[in-house]
């Protein structure tokens, strides 16, 4: 019985553990050609400020912005890359906070909707990545 309780409480904690680790989403976004200016200014507008308040409330530990310098293939293109660091995978889950920020952040609801509207109208495709981090000095 105590080989048991004792392989289900380190079964538990390893969960808990890893449910702690940083988890981090790549976010891509292909803009219609000739509204990338827009889409870039209603992000910095209405998005990035969330991020930011987030970040200072410890649920975010880092983000990245990326730009492709060359073009692509059509089919795989992609104009803004926004990487973030989240303190576990429950952080990049959390709506109810999400929508506090928000909400504390934008007291017109409806003019940040149609913003939004907006910033999404604009969009060919957008896509989340969760990727995982290695260190490849690890792999030795």
């Amino acid at each position: 019985m105590k080989k048991i309780t004792l392989i289900a409480f380190f079964l538990i904690l390893s969960c808990s553990l890893k449910a702690q680790q940083p988890y981090t989403v790549e976010y891509y976004y292909k803009v219609k050609w000739g509204f990338f200016d827009e889409f870039l200014e209603l992000y910095k507008k209405n998005h990035y400020p969330i991020l930011v308040e987030l970040k200072k409330r410890g649920e975010i530990l880092d983000m990245e912005v990326a730009y492709p310098i060359n073009h692509g293939p059509e089919s795989a293109r992609w104009d803004f890359r926004y990487t973030i660091v989240f303190k576990d995978y429950a952080a990049s889950r959390n709506q109810e906070l999400s929508r506090s920020v928000t909400e504390e952040l934008y007291r017109d609801q409806d003019q940040f909707r149609m913003d939004e509207q907006r910033r999404f109208e604009i969009l060919i495709e957008h896509m989340d990545v969760p990727i995982r981090l290695e260190d490849p000095e690890e792999w030795e």
